[in-house]
């Protein structure tokens, strides 16, 4: 990427801090707003922890381990100055008149042999904190693995929580990249960042004790050089920290790009835009290594930065503690002058590891705020009561609830007032009265709607694009709530009945079709989980869907793949009115539901609708007129509002907009 790109994402960023602080003077802001709404990095740590809750004894367990291991490391250092004084140099015959002659005894043995009992123990004390290593590790990754399990539940769980309107806010990519790299951050931070954050922080205590205890004069020295250590670890780390979190949020752009191009690419190829799909990937992409090149360029000098001071911490402690155990200043001698120089040189490595730590925990915690988002996102709201269930008519004609399928269907609806539960026979009948909706408070899509769908009729909507048709069924479905009027089914206002059941007691072709990974008799069968082979079969048949599948490679249990990228568009559209089928619905909505199949194929099926669609309301959303023909009623929609209702002669002799568009041509543009 070329210095101009540089400077315009230089010049991009300053922009953007610019407008972030401005905004913020403002409280009712859309940047104030966020930034209000935004957690401190210790609340979104402190909600990690609280994860951990259910493993405190692992995690005690897990600590003991780490603090021995830590013990361990810090113990067989400080050996070195005993082995050094009290075996080493009698044995060399050092400085005979400082130093006995004989070795000092250990469990009865002397000489060599006491020397090579002392350097067992001191190698079986290493390999102890190897093992306890080891031990502390196996325990933090199954925890850490268990944890992910539970964020990875709890954020799918949500998922299938939240209103249509956030997935048309968000880009699927990015929230793909929630479970993905958001979740490989956490993951880090758990098994990893916060184990070696704890082991640091215990070796720098633990070396500190033991510098005091060898000599107090040059663990001075070595605080002077720990202050500047630490002013350059708070400068670099903090600049590598914002840009790691600049990079997680870049990487979420640029998996909703990735995503939203390949879904595309058909498109993209077909208007041969490849050329401007790779400039703006091109741009995506030099914004996520701009601020991937800042991070790690911070954080990969910091290293070298630690290493070079703790040389030169080194060599001054060298030279002033081999003065002093020259001179014996201070009680200083050579076994612990070596024991303190380990120390010394060992003393900045943790802390330039906790700074390496740092940028990896700040990313984890950006990470972990996204995740936490999604899981803050505000659920659907349902307030309903009133439920769907199986009834039979007792010997005095009323309704009576019962667990087998009956094929009656009935409204469960208790009254709070009193406390009585009454039943109403469901008919389909779906009202609209005096209806407005918007997506956006400002914008209003539906104005005035007032319609009545009787039950059994079959009501077609037509006009242009735009015109509010799919917004119809959509509140039908309670996919939005309408912002003015209300809608009725068997009389029964929408609001009070739950979600579920509303839901349940339709089914909806849409022309989208979306297909899963699996056979085709199981996409089918997601319209009823349970239903029989038998059932799915019918339910081909019903859609005229069956011909074609026996005359795939497997038939009904041919492998489905890619949202059935082997079959025809018209295919898929036809295991789509089959999986409608199968759910055996009171209500029907075909929201283009033949537009993707041929004119022969959409008259082979109409018989099959026409079974399908008996004794049920049905909606049908079709820009092809010739469809809506033999409809009931048909409502002509102009800019959100009903400008015509009448079944097709009736519409026809009214020579209005429905006859201009019928006789001009048979489909909408």
């Amino acid at each position: 990427m070329s210095d101009e790109l540089n400077k315009d994402v230089e010049m991009q960023e300053s922009t953007d801090i610019q407008a972030a602080n401005a905004d913020t003077q403002s409280p009712n802001s859309e940047h104030g707003k966020k930034r209000f709404r935004a957690r401190s990095p210790l609340a979104t740590f402190k909600r990690i922890l609280s994860y951990l809750k259910g493993y405190k004894l692992q995690l005690f367990f897990a600590i003991i381990c780490i603090f021995a291991n830590v013990i361990c490391n810090i113990g067989g250092t400080f050996m070195m100055s005993i082995v050094i004084n009290n075996y080493i140099l009698p044995l060399s015959g050092f400085d005979p008149a400082r130093y006995p002659a004989e070795l000092a005894k250990l469990g009865g043995l002397t000489g060599l042999d006491a020397f090579g009992a002392i350097m067992g123990l001191m190698a079986g004390i290493y390999v102890i904190g190897a093992g306890l290593h080891y031990v502390y590790n196996i325990i933090i990754v199954r925890i850490t693995s268990k944890v992910l399990q539970r964020v990875r539940d709890e954020m799918f769980e949500r998922l299938q929580t939240l209103p249509i309107k956030y997935f048309d806010t968000h880009t699927h990519g990015d929230l793909m990249s929630l479970f993905t790299n958001d979740t490989d951050t956490l993951r880090e931070l758990l098994s990893n960042g916060l184990p070696n954050l704890i082991t640091q922080a215990l070796t720098i205590v633990g070396m500190f004790v033991m510098m005091m205890v060898l000599n107090w004069v040059l663990t001075l020295v070595s605080i002077v050089m720990l202050v500047i250590e630490l002013f350059i670890v708070k400068y670099v780390g903090g600049k590598s920290g914002k840009h790691f979190v600049r990079q997680q949020r870049k990487i979420g752009e640029i998996n909703g790009y990735i995503e939203e191009h390949i879904d595309g690419l058909k498109v993209v190829k077909v208007f041969c835009h490849e050329d401007a799909e790779k400039a703006g990937f091109d741009s995506h992409n030099g914004e996520l290594r701009y601020a991937s090149r800042k991070a790690h360029t911070y954080a990969n000098i910091l290293m070298p930065i630690m290493g070079n001071l703790s040389y030169v911490s080194y060599a001054a402690t060298a030279i002033l503690g081999t003065i002093m155990a020259i001179n014996s200043f201070y009680g200083m001698n050579w076994g612990n002058l070596v024991s303190f120089m380990q120390y010394s040189r060992q003393f900045s490595n943790p802390i330039a590891q906790m700074a390496q730590m740092m940028n990896g925990i700040l990313m984890a915690l950006a990470g972990a705020e996204r995740i936490f988002d999604l899981l803050d996102a505000q659920p659907e709201t349902d307030d309903g009561y009133v439920t769907l269930v199986n009834a039979r008519e007792d010997e005095d004609g009323k309704l009576v609830e019962t667990e087998e399928y009956t094929g009656v269907w009935a409204w469960k609806h208790f009254h709070k007032a009193d406390g009585t539960t009454t039943y109403v026979k469901w008919t389909g009948e779906v009202e609209f009265e005096d209806v407005s909706f918007g997506y956006e408070p400002e914008k209003t899509v539906l104005k005035h709607i007032t319609m009545t769908a009787y039950p059994g009729q079959k009501v077609a909507l037509v006009g242009s694009t735009g015109a509010g048709k799919t917004t119809i069924t959509n509140l039908i479905n309670r996919f939005y709530d309408i912002t003015d009027g209300k809608i009725r089914y068997d009389n029964i206002n929408i609001t009070k009945i739950k979600k579920a059941d509303l839901r349940r007691s339709m089914a909806t072709v849409l022309q989208d079709t979306h297909l899963f990974t699996g056979t085709v008799a199981d996409n089918i069968r997601f319209g009823k989980l349970d239903a029989t082979d038998e059932e799915v079969k019918n339910a081909a048949v019903l859609a005229n869907a069956d011909y074609f599948i026996r005359h795939l490679p497997e038939g009904y249990d041919t492998m489905l793949t890619g949202d059935g990228e082997n079959l025809s568009q018209g295919q898929r559209q036809l295991l789509a009115i089959a999986r409608a089928a199968v759910a055996n619905p009171p209500v029907l909505i075909l929201d283009e539901a033949t537009s993707s199949i041929d004119t022969r194929t959409e008259k082979l099926i109409e018989k099959g609708m026409d079974r399908l669609m008996e004794g049920r309301t049905v909606f049908v959303i079709a820009h092809r007129l010739s469809t809506v023909r033999n409809s009931d009623m048909i409502l002509v929609l102009e800019h959100g509002e009903i400008i015509e209702r009448g079944n097709h002669e009736q519409l026809i002799a009214a020579k209005g907009k429905y006859y201009q568009l019928y006789t001009g041509a048979f489909e909408l543009d």
